[in-house]
This record gives structure tokens, C-alpha cells and sequence, in this order.
């Protein structure tokens, strides 16, 4: 599997001979309007590529949930209708109305040979959860590759611990920036993204979500520094730039 990482959750994954596009956050910087806890507009970085080179040779695309920072308007506007689009439930009567060819994923999925399971993710806690709404995590699974979890939009709870026990991934790749809103923590930060490594030993961690959405504050040179506090290796723990692929091949 080649992953991409383009810009805070936007990634290029090809697996199993599929080229996934995953949560587009399209616009340019500063196009989004606030967001959680903070007053500054969002993106705070612009793209590392030209819009077209993050849609070419997409095969379909996933979005996780309809929040800006997962899917704005400028993808809205420019990602091809006629592209296979996989969604949370409740989610596709909107991307439908909208022109899209959105398919809600319920229980396991078959997309050209990869499996895409959806599993639990909890996008905050406490009065702020009806505020986040609801989103999804995912497993991808196919014949030679490593099995991927990406967690989505959640923190650490009892579900997620249960996911990567139950699902034994090779690969996981986490929303790590430490996004408040409310005053309240609403995806993984550094403590959360350093118990998966923890709980998945043999596991490639990619952490992701970082240096581009203003209510998140997480840095890459933080999560580094608490990582190798930690123990815990630069090859095991990834924190891939803005554009940079990481090839992960099956152990």
C-alpha cells in the first residue's frame, strides 16, 4: 500500500490495486471559516500539489463525515460526480442531493477485491459529542496487503482499544492534531496517538490531522519529541509532510 498524506486528513491511498481518495479539504488557505476552539480561518497551510494532482486517477472516494475540514466546499465543487463515493450512514442523502454517486457504508463493503469495514469513532466527549456528530472509523482489508485502520475523527475509548485488539492491524493511521472544541478534546492528541503504539506494538502508526486546521495545536516536532521520550521508534511512529507517500508493505 502507498499512503499519501496531502493535506491534515486528506489522503491518496492506493491498496489493492485501488486508488482511494480520502476526506478532500480542497480550498485554499485560509478559505474555511473557523472552527472548535479557535478564531483563526482555516486551512492554515495551502495545498502541497495542484488540486488536479490530488483527484487524478482517483478511483473513489471516501468521506468520513460533512465537516469542513473533511470536506468543504471547494470539494464540493470540484470533485468528478461520476466518482464511486462511500459515506457514513446519513450522510449520502446530502451528497446525493448534491450530485453525487454515494453509497452509505453499513456493514462490510467490497470495492474492487478491498474490503472497507466501518467501526466505532467518537468525536469528542461529554455536551460537545451532539455538537461533533457522528463519524466512523475504517478498516481496509485485501489479499497482500497490510491491514489498515484509520481511526477517523475520535479519541481514545474503549471501542477504539477494542478495534485494534479485535483487528490486529499492521498499519494505523490516526488523526492526531489534538482538535478542541467546547474546551474539550476531539481527536487524538499526543498521549492517545502514543497509547496506540502501545497497544499495537507491531504495528506502523501514521500520524495525521497535524499543522493545518487552527484548533488543532498538535506539532509534528512535538509528537516527535514525546515519541522518542517514549521510546518509541521514528520507523514505527510516521508523521509523513504535507505531499510525502509512505510505502507500507505487508509483514
Amino acid at each position: 500500500m502507498n499512503l499519501r498524506l496531502i493535506r491534515n486528513a486528506t489522503l491518496r491511498l492506493q491498496y489493492g490495486g485501488v486508488d482511494f481518495l480520502i476526506d478532500p479539504m480542497l480550498g485554499v488557505r485560509h478559505s474555511i471559516r473557523p472552527m472548535g476552539d479557535s478564531t483563526d480561518r482555516n486551512p492554515t497551510v495551502d495545498l502541497p500539489c495542484s488540486v488536479d494532482e490530488v483527484i487524478d486517477g482517483a478511483d473513489a472516494v471516501i468521506i468520513s463525515h460533512l465537516h469542513p475540514d473533511h470536506f468543504d466546499d471547494a470539494a464540493f465543487g470540484i470533485v468528478p460526480r461520476d466518482l464511486p463515493m462511500f459515506c457514513q450512514p446519513g450522510d449520502g442523502e446530502r451528497l446525493a442531493a448534491a450530485g453525487f454517486s454515494a453509497t452509505e457504508l453499513g456493514d462490510t463493503t467490497r470495492f474492487r477485491g478491498v474490503e472497507i469495514t466501518p467501526v466505532a469513532a467518537t468525536h469528542g466527549s461529554g455536551p460537545v459529542l451532539e455538537r461533533m456528530g457522528s463519524v466512523i472509523g475504517l478498516v481496509f482489508s485485501s489479499p497482500d496487503e497490510p491491514t489498515l485502520y484509520w481511526s477517523g475523527d475520535t479519541v481514545m475509548t474503549d471501542a477504539v482499544r477494542g478495534t485494534i485488539v479485535e483487528v490486529h492491524p499492521d498499519v494505523i493511521a490516526c488523526h492526531s492534531g489534538g482538535a478542541t472544541a467546547g474546551g474539550t478534546t476531539i481527536i487524538m492528541d499526543i498521549a492517545d496517538t502514543l497509547e496506540v503504539a502501545r497497544l499495537a506494538p507491531s504495528a506502523t502508526i501514521v500520524a495525521v490531522h497535524l499543522e493545518a486546521v487552527a484548533h488543532a495545536p498538535v506539532t509534528r516536532a512535538a509528537m516527535r519529541a514525546a515519541a522518542e521520550s517514549a521510546g518509541v521508534d521514528a520507523s514505527r511512529l510516521r508523521i509523513p509532510a504535507d505531499g510525502e507517500v509512505i510505502v507500507l508493505q505487508r509483514s
